[in-house]
């Protein structure tokens, strides 16, 4: 599995998104996945951008685009097992509905995005890497 396939299964089984709302989502799939199942999602790099975490490999199949729907990203769903699955739909279940914005608004309060980024100013660009160590243990403590 990689970002691709998980960030296609979420627009398979919940349809059309903004860009910034979908990275948020696999963000924070990846995040719980480290905690639930004690394994990574993904082996794609996580960076603490200006408006939160954003794969860049997620961001090349989008660039572009404001609104992804199914189809734009070139991933397969059905390369996710159903642990991986079961993950996911959990992660929707409780984020899914929010926001873009609410969603970009929580990850700025968390510690991941907000240790990855010290030293910088809002706005300022970074390519500094959210580790999954620093996911794990933080979401792990929640």
């Amino acid at each position: 599995m990689n970002i691709l396939d998980v960030s296609a299964y979420i627009l398979e089984q919940h349809g059309p998104m903004t860009a910034m709302k979908l990275q948020k989502l696999a963000y924070y799939s990846q995040c719980w996945s480290l905690v639930w199942d004690e394994r990574p999602l993904f082996d794609d790099r996580i960076e603490a951008w200006a408006n939160g975490p954003v794969s860049p490999r997620l961001y090349a199949a989008h660039k572009g685009k404001f609104e992804v729907k199914s189809g734009d990203v070139p991933g397969d769903p059905a390369s996710l097992d159903v642990k991986a699955k079961e993950t996911v739909d959990a992660v929707m279940k409780f984020y899914g509905d929010k926001s873009a914005q609410w969603l970009s608004d929580l990850t700025h309060s968390e510690a991941p995005w907000r240790d990855a980024r010290d030293g910088l100013t809002a706005g300022e660009r970074s390519n500094r890497c959210i580790t999954p160590a620093a996911m794990a243990e933080f979401y792990g403590s929640l």
